[in-house]
């Protein structure tokens, strides 16, 4: 095997997509016209969590004005976005009886404030039509001005979350057009702002990065107000990106899981499988 071959997919990564689980919530997703990160992404987990009713909405269209080593989505030049988009999420949400909705989106550069007003309608459309409803929105870094921030934060989600991706070091191969430290002042903002959000972020593993630097991005979530993380494996979604590194070992997760947790974070999920709104409602299940 060559440098460039990715590693023999391991033995715990044996999660298998059952379809016809994903069946009726994707008749009620193109009869209202919604498009999820879940299908964007080919995310692993979709049909269990079609199957378990739920759903992250991706708003602002299916085109990104960015185009990341690690991401399925297309990079193209985007079309306006919908204003008819937020009752639809919010026909859907009902229909599909949702108690917890995630929303996030492709990034608008286009945009002047990079898409946080259309995530501010979303949040309030649901909150207005679903009373009770728990709302949590995973942004973009609206090319670091904290006015997008507070926009959305306006609107009262219940956990702002933003990604960090990768370590420092690999921040410029793997993520396009972003930045390690603007992610965290996206973060910092967020934390500091006093409306009650939950400040999430993620972290993908597997890309070639290492233990001392997964600790340190950890580190820098922490000291930035994040209280809830999630370590996931990065799974190759295409031929066009990035080859997996490694694949990590469910042990090495539940160390990081330990770590995270000795940090003082709220909440840590970690594991092969783990992914940005995976499970999310369990933040406030407990």
């Amino acid at each position: 095997m060559n440098s460039n071959t990715p590693p023999r997919l391991p033995e715990w990564l044996d999660k298998r997509l059952r379809w016809e689980d994903t069946v009726a919530v994707k008749r009620i997703l193109r009869d209202g016209r919604i498009r999820t990160i879940c299908e964007e992404a080919r995310c692993p987990n979709m049909a269990e969590c079609f199957k378990r009713r739920t759903a992250t909405f991706l708003i602002l269209g299916d085109r990104c004005t960015r185009g990341c080593a690690f991401c399925n989505v297309t990079h193209d030049t985007p079309r306006p976005p919908d204003e008819g988009e937020a009752d639809q999420i919010a026909e859907a949400a009902t229909l599909l009886d949702l108690r917890y909705a995630v929303l996030t989106s492709v990034t608008r550069d286009d945009l002047p404030d990079g898409g946080a007003a259309h995530f501010a309608r979303v949040v309030r459309t649901l909150k207005a039509r679903r009373p009770g409803i728990r709302v949590e929105v995973l942004t973009p870094d609206f090319a670091g001005d904290p006015a997008g921030v507070r926009t959305v934060l306006d609107a009262r989600p219940d956990v702002f979350g933003h990604n960090l991706e990768t370590v420092r070091s690999l921040t410029p191969k793997v993520r396009s057009h972003a930045s390690y430290e603007r992610s965290l002042a996206v973060l910092r903002s967020a934390a500091a702002d006093g409306r009650g959000a939950v400040v999430k972020s993620g972290i993908m593993v597997g890309l070639g990065e290492t233990a001392p630097e997964i600790r340190e991005a950890l580190a820098d979530l922490r000291a930035a107000g994040c209280g809830v993380v999630t370590l996931g494996q990065y799974m190759r979604p295409n031929r066009g990106c990035l080859p997996v590194a490694r694949y990590v070992e469910p042990a090495v997760f539940d160390e990081y899981r330990a770590h995270a947790e000795g940090m003082g974070f709220r909440k840590v999920f970690a594991g092969p499988y783990v992914r940005s709104s995976y499970l999310a409602d369990e933040l406030f299940a407990e």
